[in-house]
């Protein structure tokens, strides 16, 4: 027991030790490539951003680019990662928390579509690259099956609060919920303008219209669980 103790304070010291400054600048230096490149992407498209671009914009040397990542496909897929680990953390904040599912999936789609993604510019260069990339096609290939498998416990998550029909599996409820906001974002790139907020509430009411047992109220808008800011 005492020798458990003892491991267990290493390990809580451990979590608890600061970044060491080495660490802080690799990561820096990872997140301006990162932004660099993105914005790059933005401006001159996929296909016409080099390596050589990016590094420049970032004010790094051009090897040190590959230090971080093996090409600039891998940018997308870093992109891709995040919108995972975001996904993630709003899982695990609707587990712990008394928001209805109602008010967590309407917020949902405005918190993942938070910068950089709120750009219609970076949501156009992401399906770019998709359609003509096969790296980045078959990684995202997987990435949104584990999408899909995070939304699915989301319907789950309902269901069993009761919050969400169950005459239909959750698997395909879990679809649906996914093409409807990504095809609002795709369809949104288009236009750029300052309508994506209202789209994705007018496109949940009408999915909730399906989502919602047979005997509950209609879509109210509910207080947002997440805000702008987080």
């Amino acid at each position: 027991m005492a020798k458990n103790r003892v491991v267990a304070t290493r390990k809580s010291t451990a979590k608890a030790k600061p970044m060491s400054r080495r660490l802080r600048r690799s990561a820096e230096i990872r997140e301006r490539l990162f932004r660099s490149a993105l914005d790059l992407f933005t401006k001159k498209g996929f296909a016409n951003t080099t390596v050589e671009d990016i590094t420049e914009a970032a004010d790094v040397g051009k090897g040190t680019f590959f230090n971080y990542f093996p090409s600039k496909d891998h940018i997308l897929l870093a992109f891709g990662e995040m919108q995972l680990a975001k996904l993630e953390a709003a899982i695990e904040e609707a587990r712990s928390s008394n928001t209805s599912m109602e008010q967590f999936l309407r917020a949902l789609p405005e918190r993942m579509t938070q910068e950089p993604t709120r750009n219609p510019a970076i949501v156009r260069t992401l399906l770019q690259a998709y359609l003509s990339t096969n790296v980045v096609r078959e990684a995202m290939v997987d990435m949104q099956r584990r999408v899909h498998g995070l939304h699915t416990q989301i319907i789950q998550m309902g269901q069993e609060r009761g919050e969400i029909r169950k005459d239909f599996a959750a698997g395909e409820m879990a679809s649906v919920f996914r093409q409807t906001i990504f095809g609002t974002l795709l369809m949104w790139s288009l236009y750029g303008d300052a309508s994506l907020t209202e789209r994705m509430r007018t496109a949940f009411d009408v999915l909730w219209s399906g989502l919602a047992p047979r005997n509950a109220a209609p879509a109210t808008g509910g207080v947002p669980l997440f805000t702008c800011g987080d």
